[in-house]
């Protein structure tokens, strides 16, 4: 099982939570999204490696940007 955080911007509210969550969450094999809003923090948890692209792909489908 894997962890990582990544940073997010453009979130400001709690449906911008829920979008990011929900986008993130549908990445085959994880398990956990936590999102931080204050921070801009997302945490996912996988049972597999986590793929950088999806991740990406998945935060810009729900509107936003990874930093960085």
């Amino acid at each position: 099982m894997g962890q990582r955080t990544y940073t997010v911007s453009g979130m400001t509210c709690s449906h911008c939570v829920t979008s990011v969550s929900e986008e993130v969450g549908a990445i085959q094999g994880v398990s956990d999204v936590v999102v931080d809003l204050p921070r801009g923090a997302v945490t996912v948890t996988s049972a597999e490696p986590l793929d950088d692209a999806r991740v990406r792909a998945a935060v810009e489908e729900a509107g936003y940007q990874l930093a960085g």
